[in-house]
């Protein structure tokens, strides 16, 4: 599983601060973090930069590149900007993202292919995100990886994103993300990489529970296919969860829950409650956070209590 680290956002105060003033030991300090936490790539969003992309890609790049030696990942609209951070980086960078839009789908890949970078691809187009796993395939077989050969991409350096939604308000589209993970893993041949921004599903979620839902929405996510996350190393339980499925780690209560999960979604099948203690809250707290993201129980901020 490759870990891409989020937390170098714009839309983050003190990330956003650091690059207003240029606060060059910020951004240093929460880069080393990342990566100290086992992050494998760093995502650099610095937000559409219309005016200053350019001169922003530089300095941050630069000062990251000063203190961690790991691949780079480049979250801009600004392509003069990408470009800049392509040109600056010493090991093979990413570009996050394209989509099917006509002007995006025309312009990032043969930049991607230009600079051998990996290619992240948002299975939407023009009309926004469609609804079932099905259609978000579709787009991805009919123009992303056709756009991608085209310009020469391979397909282990391109990324297709299934698009995770929130589950407060957007419930019904979490098992669509799965499930659009699963066709292309085993449906295309060769198949493409998968990656997901991961806390988007918890997004609008009280801070207490979005951890939680990260971590059991990801193993899911894990157990259909996805190959790669852009997530938050910092949060040292999500840290664990992948251990414990990467290593297949059973030596705890919630370890077996976690890989019974993950080998359920696997055959894609469901969860038997009869693998859940339910006199341990931990393990109830899972299996209730299963149930809401796949769209079994309605969403509510108290869904814990319940």
């Amino acid at each position: 599983m490759l870990i891409v680290g989020e937390n170098i956002h714009i839309l983050s105060p003190r990330v956003k601060r650091a690059i207003r003033e240029r606060d060059t030991e910020a951004i240093q300090k929460l880069a080393k973090a990342e990566v100290e936490h086992g992050a494998h790539m760093l995502d650099l969003n610095i937000g559409p930069q219309r005016r200053h992309g350019p001169e922003v890609m530089e300095w941050i790049v630069n000062a990251v590149q000063e203190v961690v030696d790991v691949p780079l990942s480049f979250d801009t609209t600004n392509l003069e900007a990408i470009e800049v951070g392509l040109k600056l980086a010493k090991k093979q960078a990413m570009i996050n993202s394209t989509s099917a839009e006509p002007e995006r789908l025309e312009k990032v890949p043969p930049l991607a292919a230009k600079y051998n970078a990996k290619l992240i691809a948002l299975m939407m187009g023009k009309g926004g995100i469609p609804v079932t796993a099905e259609e978000r395939v579709a787009i991805a077989i009919e123009h992303l990886v056709p756009r991608a050969m085209e310009v020469g991409i391979p397909m282990e350096d391109l990324y297709l994103d299934p698009l995770v939604l929130t589950v407060a308000g957007c419930q019904e589209y979490c098992p669509h993300a799965i499930e659009a993970v699963r066709y292309v893993k085993q449906g295309m041949d060769p198949a493409p990489q998968t990656i997901a921004g991961l806390s988007n599903v918890s997004n609008h979620v009280p801070t207490e529970n979005r951890s939680l839902i990260n971590r059991v929405y990801l193993v899911m996510l894990m157990a259909a296919g996805l190959d790669a996350v852009i997530a938050d190393p910092l949060d040292d339980k999500l840290m664990e969860v992948i251990r414990i499925i990467e290593e297949r780690d059973d030596s705890t209560p919630v370890g077996r829950l976690l890989l019974a999960l993950y080998d359920a979604t696997a055959a894609m099948e469901e969860l038997d409650p009869s693998q859940v203690d339910m006199d341990d809250p931990e393990q109830v707290a899972i299996w209730k956070t299963v149930q809401i993201l796949l769209n079994k129980v309605i969403f509510t901020e108290s869904y814990l209590r319940t």
